[in-house]
């Protein structure tokens, strides 16, 4: 009641949420800037985005919907695309070090949120910790955030939400778009580049990104330079394709490597300072332990256009291989190597007289494979088929749609498990007026318990634990209700997004007293009935020209059913955070200086005091507030823009704090000073640079 009583009281001081689902822009294009916060909520009403029930414009969107821009990717500080959104309202992330991230959507994470890249979802064994999704960030053009039930389009495993990441809209006929960017950062040391290049020839389309990151080891107040936390990524995408008046047609291939050592967080025992392989702090080179990891992609994507709809059909292999070096720089110990085929096609009608039909199938075949001496899980074989229809009508101000889909999955290991399911949702929203929206939705989830739940049996070196499987799971269903409010003014932009979920069979791991290998708790998977509350809510004032104060908060509450006060609480649940940000925009269409901003922020985490208590499975977690600064502008030359240059400075303060949600948080116990774990990252500066260049290859 406390806490519930704290989250009002900041509410009714304006302390909420920026609407952020009013700052996308068409296509992936980027919106052009304007200081009048209700002309652009108008303009980006009129987006399309993906939603549960296939293409429609935002403000007809009945589920919870929200986006990030490319231009807000460049202003955000971050060592992986998912950092870079983890600070959106509802958003979180588990975080394994720098270079690891896992999306938390709602309290909700893991296996429970599908990841979309090049058209198709993101298969790298995102069931693990110490598992990162294996994307290049500097080939986001724009992400989507769909938040609560989307089974109906995507199937099993989409029961928290989905990530859509978007690329860049392909350049228009007649042109060559090329871009040069670069970035460093203080505390690690991160230096990384990315060089890119498309074009449009009569319809002949083509891009290609090549991209290179470092760090060394980052370092905070309490434990100086953190070993093992030191990574390097490269990645490189080719698409060729057609863009013509019957539809596209586009293949793409991609490959992601990421060499990450872990951070095992072992201490002298005198002294409590942490261990280091190596007397360099600052290297770049990998230290033992460390992974190997490499995903690549192929996708052919195709759309064509019939007389009363569209046909998509998209079709992508993956391979995913990922090694464990624990003893030696050349053999390793763990080496999965996980093959994946995804399905998808669709057809989409036009809009007849209000109404919309959308139908289609998809799903995934999986091989994976254990070529090490070690395997922490067993390997298995994998098909998955789901087929779904939708409908919506639009009349007047009112949208309402629905569907259903059907699930199954068949899964063969040492055993074999078949999963089905049958979900849905249905929705309305009423727009108001020019300045109210008002959505509801209805949503039924469904996820099938993936491998490592079932079947795990090792020692997981990136969060210094031993996991074990339970064969007996059942799969999780879920009914979850949105209801959300978003108000538009002259000088007020605000909304509010209510949610409640109510998850049957929810899998999670608990701590046991059982020691499967000397110096690592035991941890084993079990399940039981939950239910999740929370909201999201914010407020974007503009009192005068070019002035900004925006505020959010967001909030879960994740209880297991039924259990004693030391279980009541789900794992690794959000700890309630406020954010405020004052923004001021110095220029606009300056002959040297264009959009050029200044903006002072805070983020702000309250204690964390409902965790699962039992067999000290977790510890609560004490609140801190980051102060962060930032500023940015276009430079101009002849009316050109020649350069986008971000300075940002995360932690301005050097606070030295815990994330609720980092897995370091549970490493050893520092002897000298009672303090347990290793911290987070310390103050750190960022400069980015880009240098973007355009050229027209004809008259168009």
């Amino acid at each position: 009641m406390k806490t519930i009583y704290v989250m009002l009281s900041l509410l009714c001081c304006g302390m909420t949420m920026t609407a952020q689902n009013h700052r996308m822009s068409n296509g992936g294009k980027e919106a052009e800037d304007t200081t009048d916060v209700f002309y652009r909520h108008l303009e980006l009403n009129e987006v399309m985005v993906t939603g549960v029930t296939g293409d429609t414009k935002l403000k007809h969107s009945t589920a919870p919907i929200s986006v990030v821009t490319g231009k807000e990717l460049k202003q955000t500080t971050s060592t992986n695309v998912i950092d870079a959104v983890a600070k959106q309202p509802g958003m979180a992330q588990v975080t394994t070090g720098g270079g690891i991230s896992k999306p938390i959507i709602r309290g909700l994470g893991y296996n429970r949120i599908i990841v979309m890249n090049e058209g198709v979802r993101q298969e790298g064994q995102q069931w693990g910790d110490e598992h990162g999704v294996e994307v290049d960030g500097n080939g986001v053009g724009s992400v989507e955030i769909l938040k609560g039930p989307a089974s109906l389009m995507y199937g099993s495993d989409a029961m928290a939400g989905v990530l859509i990441l978007h690329n860049a809209p392909s350049p228009m006929d007649g042109e060559v778009r090329a871009n040069v960017s670069t970035e460093y950062q203080t505390n690690n040391g991160l230096f990384a580049y990315s060089l890119n290049a498309a074009g449009n020839h009569s319809g002949f389309v083509w891009d290609g990104r090549f991209s290179d990151k470092m760090a060394h080891a980052y370092k905070n107040k309490y434990d100086g330079y953190v070993p093992g936390s030191q990574f390097r990524e490269r990645a490189g995408r080719l698409m060729l394709g057609l863009d013509k008046r019957w539809g596209h047609s586009h293949l793409t291939w991609t490959c992601y490597h990421l060499t990450p050592s872990i951070i095992e967080g072992e201490r002298d025992e005198e002294t409590g300072a942490l261990e280091w392989t190596t007397d360099r702090h600052k290297t770049y080179s990998k230290t033992l332990p460390f992974q190997q990891v490499k995903h690549y992609r192929a996708v052919w994507d195709n759309s064509i256009n019939l007389p009363k709809g569209y046909l998509k059909a998209i079709v992508g292999y993956q391979q995913n291989r990922r090694q464990e070096f624990e003893e030696s720089m050349d053999d390793y110990e763990v080496f999965f190597k996980l093959h994946t085929v995804t399905y998808d096609v669709r057809y989409l009608t036009q809009d007849f007289d209000g109404w919309k039909v959308a139908a289609g199938v998809n799903g995934m075949w999986q091989r994976s494979q254990n070529l090490g001496e070690e395997a922490l899980i067993p390997e298995y074989r994998l098909f998955d088929f789901g087929g779904y229809a939708t409908v919506s009508k639009e009349w007047e101000r009112w949208t309402l749609n629905g569907g259903l889909r059907y699930d199954k999955r068949h899964l063969k290991y040492d055993l074999t498990k078949n999963f089905d399911g049958v979900t849905g949702s249905v929705g309305a929203v009423w727009n108001a007026n020019e300045h109210i929206d008002v959505r509801l939705n209805m949503a039924r989830g469904f996820r099938a318990p993936n491998m490592s739940e079932l079947g795990a049996d090792g020692v997981h070196e990136g969060t210094v634990r031993y996991e074990l499987g339970n064969a007996q799971l059942k799969s999780e269903y879920s009914w979850q209700a949105d209801l959300g409010v978003d108000f538009t003014s002259r000088y007020v932009s605000a909304q509010v997004a209510l949610f409640a979920n109510k998850i049957s069979n929810y899998i999670f791991t608990k701590r046991i007293d059982s020691v499967m290998e000397e110096g690592y708790n035991t941890y084993e998977y079990t399940q039981g009935d939950a239910r999740l509350l929370g909201f999201e809510a914010g407020v974007d004032i503009h009192p005068v020209h070019r002035l900004h104060l925006g505020n959010t908060f967001s909030y879960v509450d994740a209880r297991q059913l039924n259990q004693p006060e030391e279980m009541r609480y789900l794992p690794f649940t959000p700890a309630p955070r406020w954010t405020s940000e004052v923004k001021y925009e110095i220029t606009h269409h300056g002959k040297v200086l264009n959009n050029a901003y200044l903006a002072l922020g805070l983020e702000c985490y309250l204690r964390q005091n409902h965790y699962y208590k039992a067999d000290q499975t977790e510890t609560a977690t004490p609140s801190y507030t980051l102060l962060n600064l930032s500023a940015g502008t276009d430079l101009m030359w002849g009316k050109k823009k020649v350069a986008e240059v971000y300075v940002t400075a995360d932690n301005l303060l050097n606070r030295a704090y815990q994330s609720h949600l980092s897995r370091l948080k549970y490493t050893d116990i520092n002897e000298a000073t009672g303090r347990m774990g290793v911290y987070n990252m310390g103050r750190n500066v960022v400069m980015k640079l880009v240098v973007p260049l355009v050229f027209e290859t004809h008259t168009r």
